[in-house]
């Protein structure tokens, strides 16, 4: 019997985009199991806690894990990469790149991620074109000014980033 093939696709989430999904959709085709990795990085300023990143992006995939018969989970993290790989049992790291400039950091980081456990594999995988431009942080910037961001994540996570931009308006002003 073959070993399962576990993969790690790891990321804030903050939030999760179409393009976060169109990787997801991808990398499933190359493991047996996705485990989605939600991380706490304490270098960003999140717009939704950890719990809520999870529980949106456990919403966002269970269709599609149901419709594909796939198993995906989705878990929360907070310690270095491989180690949560390697407590998982990954044996492969999905990275999503959208342009050249996500290149150079994610091959320092894969580079880094091989010295500390080189059993695990990083795999890149290019955004669809359609999706290259989307980033959760530019998502937030346009969500910040009101403009329409329909187009770039899920219709409930564009209801909860509206809904947490106001919260944030109105709390501003206390």
């Amino acid at each position: 019997m073959a070993l399962e093939r576990i993969g790690l696709y790891p990321g804030t989430f903050d939030p999760i985009t179409y393009g976060h999904l169109d990787i997801i959709r991808r990398g499933l085709k190359l493991v047996d199991k996705l485990v989605i990795g939600v991380a706490t990085n304490p270098s960003k300023d999140p717009l939704f806690s950890l719990d809520e990143r999870v529980t949106m992006v456990r919403a966002e995939t269970a269709e599609l894990a149901q419709s594909l018969g796939v198993d995906i989970s989705v878990m929360p993290f907070d310690e270095l990469l491989m180690s949560f790989a390697e407590k998982i049992g990954a044996s492969i790291i999905v990275r999503g790149l959208r342009a050249v400039s996500d290149f150079e950091y994610e091959f320092q980081m894969a580079g880094m991620n091989a010295f500390l456990n080189p059993e695990v594999e990083t795999v890149f995988l290019m955004a669809d074109a359609k999706y290259q431009p989307i980033a959760s942080k530019l998502v937030k910037e346009i969500a910040t000014y009101g403009g329409n961001i329909d187009g770039f994540i899920p219709k409930r996570v564009a209801h909860a980033v509206r809904a947490q931009m106001a919260y944030k308006r109105q709390h501003k002003s206390d």
